[in-house]
């Protein structure tokens, strides 16, 4: 049996992210006073005992009737129809609303188990703030304070009533060969689009309103007989325009998710051009060194002369990017998204490859033999050997004497070197140095006394020879 699906449904700003974060026990959901603020679906697991759950957190539905609030009431009604159980979190300082009222006839029509939970209710007795709700005909309200963490325990002894939950299946075996994909990109470049088509349905909020997507969102999907867990990010824009703190936090969340993804595909937006902020946000991806995939977006949209433009700009913008080439489509269209899926799965597992010392030794010695590692400050680095240090960035760890010295015009010759010689493509090769440990480094004039010691040695040989 797979894991129940819990569904967060209500009005804006009545605590849905808090009780989110509450059941999930983390802070994957932005929170703050403002309504609003989760505008997609939002996945997360929690746990009753041993027994895990699934929790989906949604958009405020406000009965506003305009494009956004319509888009995010589609994907809230959506949400419902995936869940197995609906929490209808109402405002216990607010009471019934008329619209609680309208969001309760709907949820009843639905024919799904429903739990009124009325939040923010520290400080007041349950009976007398639960009292109100009950006329929203949906059974016996339950008080709560997520921000408080009162009442969470009694809400899933409720949940628990309602549904089953399965024992937790134990795995033998951790999955690495999950590929976790974030998707990067300035604000309306179409990376809502893109996953869109990736996943096959209306997912994540796509429309010509900049910055639709606030929260880090993580979809399951598969394609091409490999898992995927798909991030979609906040679109990040330039720090003196992040002015909302809500922008600031959706941010620092993007920047987080690279720590999560093991495959970045950076989206661009042909009808904008390449701007210096992309090359900021690319330079964080960069840093990360994450396989990597570059879409360049709404290339239908481009007449020919423009197309040939594009492409020349990006080649001189981004010639230090020398590891991958863009892939130009049109999410729209869906044209190129399967090369973007493909691709992914190919720098993902170019990312995850092992190699022999003795193999990376080969090719070091092959690359010093063809080029000498230059001299600096008088001295001459001294390279022996290599191994390999981790994937995704794959490290190659190479030790010798005086490494120190090395140039890093010649760590990126070797970074191209390897890069050439195994064949890798949308993955980065970092270089790292180990100088090796003199045993007589800490024994001032030890090495000095040796030395001389094996001088005298010669000279009396000689002597005696004479």
């Amino acid at each position: 049996m797979s894991q129940p699906l819990i569904a967060l449904v209500g009005r804006p700003n009545v605590g849905k992210s808090t009780i989110f974060n509450a059941l999930t026990r983390t802070r994957d959901a932005l929170v703050a006073d403002q309504p609003g603020l989760t505008r997609d679906r939002q996945y997360g697991e929690g746990r009753v005992g041993d027994r895990p759950y699934n929790v989906l957190d949604t958009g405020g539905l406000s009965g506003d009737d305009n494009q956004m609030d319509n888009l995010i009431a589609e994907q809230v009604w959506i949400a419902t129809e995936e869940a197995d159980l609906i929490f209808f979190i109402v405002d216990g300082r607010a009471g019934v609303t008329a619209f609680d009222e309208q969001i309760a006839d709907r949820l009843r029509r639905m024919g799904k188990p429903v739990i009124v939970v009325v939040n923010k209710a520290e400080g007041i007795l349950p009976e007398v703030i639960v009292g109100e709700f009950y006329s929203l005909g949906l059974g016996e309200p339950i008080a709560i304070s997520a921000s408080h963490n009162q009442g969470l325990y009694e809400l899933l002894h409720r949940a628990y009533e309602e549904i089953e939950f399965p024992e937790a299946v134990v795995s033998e075996e951790i999955q690495d060969d999950i590929i976790r994909l974030a998707v990067f990109g300035r604000p309306n470049a179409g990376k809502s689009t893109l996953i869109n088509q990736m996943v096959g349905e209306e997912r994540v909020l796509a429309s010509d309103v900049p910055g639709t997507t606030r929260d880090s969102i993580e979809i399951p999907f598969t394609a091409y007989d490999r898992e995927f867990i798909l991030i979609d990010t906040a679109g990040i824009r330039r720090r003196s325009r992040v002015t909302d703190m809500i922008e600031k936090f959706s941010v620092i969340k993007s920047l987080d998710a690279l720590e999560k993804a093991n495959v970045i595909v950076f989206v661009f937006d042909a009808k904008e051009g390449l701007s210096d902020q992309d090359a900021t946000l690319l330079g964080a991806v960069l840093e990360a060194g994450k396989a990597l995939v570059l879409a360049v977006n709404k290339w239908d949209s481009l007449d020919e002369d423009e197309k040939s433009w594009v492409q020349q700009d990006f080649a001189r913008r981004f010639a230090f990017i020398d590891f991958t080439e863009p892939l130009f489509i049109s999410a729209l269209k869906g044209q190129g998204v399967r090369q973007v899926i493909r691709q992914a799965i190919e720098v993902f597992d170019q990312s995850m490859r092992e190699f022999s010392t003795n193999e990376l030794s080969n090719i070091l010695e092959y690359a010093v033999h063809a080029h000498q590692p230059p001299m600096d400050k008088g001295y001459a680095p001294k390279l022996r050997y290599a191994h390999q240090g981790g994937k995704n960035p794959l490290k190659i760890i190479i030790h010798g004497n005086r490494t120190q010295y090395v140039k890093d015009s010649y760590t990126r010759y070797l970074s191209n070197m390897f890069r050439e010689q195994l064949e890798i493509v949308g993955t980065p090769v970092r270089i790292l140095y180990r100088t090796n440990e003199n045993p007589y480094a800490n024994r001032p004039g030890k090495t000095t006394e040796i030395r001389g010691s094996a001088k005298r040695k010669r000279k009396l040989e000689r002597a005696k020879e004479k």
